[in-house]
Parts: structure tokens; C-alpha cells; sequence
């Protein structure tokens, strides 16, 4: 039998009714113990009961240290968490936990683990399935869908199929208590611990009219670099709000600047357009066809290694975990 641990960090599936709304109490034990079958032999570990909503850069540490001292005592472990930040959450240990020879899979549920027709259950026997079975890597397994963690954007607030794989095949499926492997991906070949990260990072999402003062404003933030939601392949406005010229403001005050796109599948790219072929000449750092979550994490892993412009662009446009395509 395989050595499966079970961490657990709050979110909708441990919740219980309280006067205020659902909050998350309950451990990873007691989730266990919710669902049919012998669970004796996971082990357990509480890291904090949270609102996913609440996780931050502090909290991806804490939970990446937790794998990092269980990894070599396990086959797989299992990690329960909040849907509403579970892909910035899966995005980030991706980059922390380069090359794990373990899956960790990451699940939650959209109703409470308690409630008769809760989803909960169902998608912890799944991760626990995904978890002996699936190679090493970081990986989101919901609704039956198993899904590499820094592809899986959350596209739905309370379908059951909450979460999606963007630009990337699904790793595979589970149901009738079986993994069917549908892609097996490339990921590093050596395991690379590091929870050194660069938190100060912006998403700024264009909107016709937007002010450049919006986008300008970053430099006196404390912010070290900026992730761009431009329009369709990566358009911002050229005319009367010159957009262009504010985000060559910011890389002038040494702040690196990422161009992705509003739209939620495929590739952005300013060589397309006469309209966005100046953010080529201004050194814009394309974020190809990652997911926006999985651009934003791996800015703040970069920066945590380097506030060279030259690095930051060389590491974010090469494929770290399989999070981007290659780029021509």
C-alpha cells in the first residue's frame, strides 16, 4: 500500500454552518472519516483552517515547507484546499516544488464535505486515487478532471466542474474508483525546493477608457513587476490614452512588465497588430499561453531569484513545469 499524506488547509470542503455563514473547522482526520472506505494508514496533517479567499504568499510557503518535509517519507500526497484561489495556489507550488518526485494533488469541493450532496467526498477519494497513482508533479483533481496545477484556471463560481485546463491537455479522469491516464506531461527531471518569492506584484486589467495614471501609479507602490490583461492578442490603447507610453514608464523605473491576455484560451503576443508591435520595441515580455494565475506566481518565483530584466525575461519565456508553450 502506498504512504499517502493528507494535508489539509481549510476551505468550502471543511466548512460547517456557524451564525456568520460556512467556516472552514473541520481536519483533515475528520474529512477522511466522511468518506466510505479504510483511511486508517493517511497521515494527517492540519496546516490551518482558511478561507481560500485569505491564502496568500505566506500561506504557499507554509504549505510548500509541509510538502517538503513529508516528501521523502511518502508515495503522494494530498492537499485540501479553497476553490476560490486553488489555481494561484497550485500555480505557485508548481514553481516551488520544480521536479517533486511525488504527485501532490490539490482538491477541494463547491459545497461543504458535510452536506448529503456534497461534492467534497467524492473529489477527496479522487485526489487520493490520483495520489498513489499519478507520477511526480503538481496537479488539481476536481469533478473527475485531473489537471496539471499550473494550467487550471477556476472558470465556474458553483458548477461542479469548477476548474478547467487551459492550452494543455487533461492529465486524465477518475471514476468507478480508477485513474484513466489521458496525457502524461514533461516536467524537470530533479527536484528543486525554493519558497524564495517576490510578493509586490500587480495584474492590471485594461479597460477602454482606463486612465494611464492606473497603470503609472505601480511605480510609486512598491510594486517590482506588473502583469498586463491587454485586450485579445495583447492590443492597449495608443490614442488619447497612451497606454504604450505608461507601461514604458514602468520598465524605464526598472519594473519588468508581462503581456497576457483577457481572453482565456490560447496565446498573446504583440507581434500581431500595428497597434501592439511598439510593446515588442519597448521590450514587453510575452507571457505566451500561460494561464494568468500561473503568469502572476511565476513573476513573484522569478523575482525572488532575480530583478535583472534580462533573467527575469529569459526565465519567464522559457517552459519551467509546463506552463507555457514553447514560443517561437
Amino acid at each position: 500500500m502506498k504512504r499517502i499524506v493528507m494535508i489539509s488547509t481549510g476551505g468550502t470542503i471543511a466548512c460547517v454552518p456557524s451564525e456568520n455563514g460556512l467556516k472552514p473547522e473541520l481536519s483533515a482526520r475528520e474529512l477522511l472519516n466522511l468518506i466510505e472506505g479504510d483511511y486508517e494508514d493517511i497521515e494527517c496533517v492540519d496546516l490551518f483552517s482558511m478561507d481560500s479567499s485569505n491564502i496568500q504568499p505566506e500561506e504557499w510557503i507554509t504549505i510548500a515547507e509541509a510538502v517538503k518535509e513529508k516528501v521523502d517519507s511518502c508515495d503522494g500526497i494530498v492537499i485540501t484546499h479553497g476553490t476560490d484561489t486553488m489555481a494561484y495556489t497550485a500555480s505557485m507550488l508548481s514553481f516551488m516544488l520544480a521536479g517533486i518526485t511525488v504527485p501532490v494533488v490539490v482538491t477541494g469541493a463547491q459545497h461543504p464535505a458535510v452536506y448529503p450532496s456534497s461534492d467534497g467526498r467524492r473529489n477527496l477519494e479522487n485526489a487520493i486515487i490520483a495520489a498513489r497513482e499519478l507520477a511526480g508533479g503538481v496537479y488539481i483533481c476536481f469533478g473527475n478532471s485531473l489537471m496539471l496545477g499550473c494550467r487550471a484556471v477556476k472558470t465556474r463560481t458553483t458548477s461542479l466542474n469548477a476548474f478547467e485546463s487551459i492550452n494543455y491537455p487533461p492529465i486524465g479522469t477518475v471514476s468507478n474508483g480508477r485513474l484513466h491516464a489521458l496525457y502524461t506531461p514533461t516536467l524537470p527531471e530533479s527536484f528543486s525546493f525554493s519558497t524564495d518569492i517576490e510578493p509586490r506584484v500587480a495584474l492590471i486589467k485594461l479597460v477602454p477608457g482606463m486612465s494611464t495614471k492606473l497603470i503609472e501609479c505601480c511605480i510609486d507602490c512598491d510594486i517590482k513587476g506588473v502583469v498586463v490583461e491587454a485586450f485579445g492578442l495583447g492590443g492597449m490603447h495608443s490614442i488619447r490614452r497612451n497606454h504604450l507610453e505608461a507601461i514604458r514608464h514602468l520598465m524605464d523605473h526598472g519594473l519588468p512588465v508581462i503581456l497576457t491576455s483577457q481572453c482565456l484560451y490560447e496565446q498573446s503576443t504583440p507581434d500581431i497588430y500595428e497597434v501592439s508591435r511598439p510593446l515588442k520595441e519597448l521590450g514587453i515580455i510575452s507571457a505566451g499561453d500561460m494561464t494568468t494565475e500561473a503568469a502572476i506566481t511565476k513573476l513573484m518565483w522569478v523575482l525572488g531569484r532575480t530583478s535583472d530584466m534580462e533573467k527575469v525575461r529569459e526565465l519567464m519565456q522559457k517552459n519551467l513545469v509546463g506552463e507555457l508553450t514553447a514560443m517561437n
